[in-house]
């Protein structure tokens, strides 16, 4: 794999770098940020009774890591030349999985304006791309990995029996705006939040839209945080990221006062000067929905 570039050491660009990946003659992405290395194939343990996306095991460098055959999961054709074939391994949600996909072919920079929301004509709730790429006439479909897994085992996704182990909690009027891109974490959010006592929660689809909000509430003059006490963000989102989204509100003297919470997959300990850098308030790694709340509490309680 290429060294990482610049762009890995900045925030708050509104810029990625994404790696492109093959499955069969389609192409796919995956954000560098998410990627710890590329490797050829290497022996595969099989586990009996394992879930079918799952191939099995390897040990790479003393870890043991599972492997996903990410053209099954996806209902793809096998590989047809398989000496093209590549194992991404990749870290969030504090796991480590390898994916296996039929090659890897470069690395783009791209912002994520260029990153449109796919058309819910053919992305329901439930589905499995959360942006369409657009670079040099080609087409790339980012993937939701987070969405892959939790398919795989629910309990790897944001569990309400967190939330329940707080105990009874009391109704909260205190407003709290969200900017999560992917339909099925926005409901889950709203079902837990609500649940944990937050009831006057907004949501929207990216940083874009979540601050054309914040600044049309201070445009007449009003004071931020009486009508808002806290924000929420995730970090991948089409049209503006969780960092970007961060900056800009620490950088509007009207907006800078409220806490930020950043909630993503991508919180780990190489990655967290990040959020920190933008001026972030809190980051919680995903699915740590208990943790997220705790968090809040501690902030506008």
């Amino acid at each position: 794999m290429p060294e990482k570039s610049p762009i890995l050491l900045e925030s708050g660009t509104n810029e990625l770098e994404i790696i492109e990946f093959l499955l069969g003659d389609q192409r796919f992405a995956i954000n560098v940020m998410k990627v710890r290395e590329i490797v050829t194939p290497l022996p595969i343990t099989k586990i009996p009774h394992s879930h079918p996306y799952m191939e099995g095991i390897i040990e790479l460098r003393g870890e043991v890591l599972p492997v996903i055959d990410l053209a099954k999961a996806l209902h793809f054709p096998a590989s047809v030349h398989p000496e093209n074939d590549k194992f991404i391994v990749a870290e969030f949600n504090k796991q480590k999985i390898v994916f296996h996909v039929h090659n890897v072919t470069r690395i783009y920079r791209i912002s994520w304006t260029q990153i449109e929301k796919p058309s819910q004509m053919y992305q329901g709730l439930e589905g499995q791309v959360i942006g369409i790429v657009k670079v040099e006439g080609q087409m790339l479909l980012f993937l939701d990995f987070e969405k892959i897994m939790v398919d795989m085992n629910p309990d790897l996704g944001v569990n309400m029996q967190q939330v329940k182990k707080l105990g009874k909690r009391e109704r909260s009027q205190k407003k709290i705006i969200v900017a999560e891109d992917s339909p099925l974490l926005r409901k889950l959010l709203h079902e837990t939040l609500s649940e944990a006592g937050y009831e006057r929660v907004e949501f929207f689809e990216n940083g874009a839209e979540a601050l054309d909000y914040l600044q049309s509430v201070v445009a007449n003059g009003k004071d931020i945080t009486e009508e808002v006490q806290l924000v929420i963000t995730d970090i991948e989102m089409p049209q503006m990221d969780g960092h970007h989204f961060t900056k800009r509100i620490r950088e509007d003297d009207r907006l800078k006062k409220l806490p930020v919470i950043i909630f993503s997959s991508l919180i780990t300990d190489d990655l967290r000067h990040k959020g920190a850098k933008v001026g972030a308030t809190a980051q919680v790694s995903k699915p740590e929905i208990g943790e997220l709340i705790e968090m809040i509490d501690s902030y506008i309680l």
